[in-house]
C-alpha cells in the first residue's frame, strides 16, 4: 500500500464528511434531547469512516476488505437510523435525502473499491 495514508483515500474523505453531517444534525432540534438515539447515530457514522482508516492500516488486502464490509454495514445501520429518524419527525425530508444520497454514494465507493481490492 506504499506510503499513501487511508486520509488519502476519497472514500474515507466522503465517510469522513457523513460522520461531520451527522453530528451537525444531532445537536439541534429534537434529535439532539434524544439522547440514546442521537448517540447511536453518531456511533454509526463514525464507524463508518473509522472501519476504513483501520483496514486500509492493517496492510493486507484481506483485512481491509473485510474491514471495508464492516464499514459497509455500519453504513447500512445508518441508513436505518435515518429512516426512522425521518418516520419519527427527528428529520426533515430534505436533511434525510441529503445525507441517504451521501450514504448511497459511499456506499457504492465501498464496494467499487472491495472489488478492486478484490481482483489485486
Amino acid at each position: 500500500m506504499g506510503y499513501q495514508s487511508f486520509k488519502d483515500l476519497r472514500v474515507w474523505q466522503e465517510a469522513k464528511d457523513i460522520a461531520i453531517a451527522i453530528y451537525k444534525i444531532t445537536s439541534e432540534g429534537r434529535l439532539s434531547k434524544d439522547y440514546g438515539f442521537r448517540d447511536q447515530l453518531q456511533r454509526s457514522a463514525i464507524s463508518i469512516a473509522s472501519n476504513i482508516a483501520e483496514g486500509y492500516e492493517r496492510n493486507s488486502d484481506k483485512d481491509f476488505i473485510r474491514f471495508l464490509f464492516m464499514a459497509k454495514g455500519s453504513l447500512s445501520e445508518l441508513r436505518t437510523q435515518l429512516d426512522i429518524a425521518l418516520s419519527i419527525g427527528h428529520i426533515d425530508n430534505e436533511t434525510f435525502q441529503n445525507i441517504e444520497n451521501q450514504c448511497q454514494h459511499v456506499g457504492a465507493m465501498l464496494t467499487k473499491l472491495i472489488k478492486s481490492r478484490r481482483d489485486h
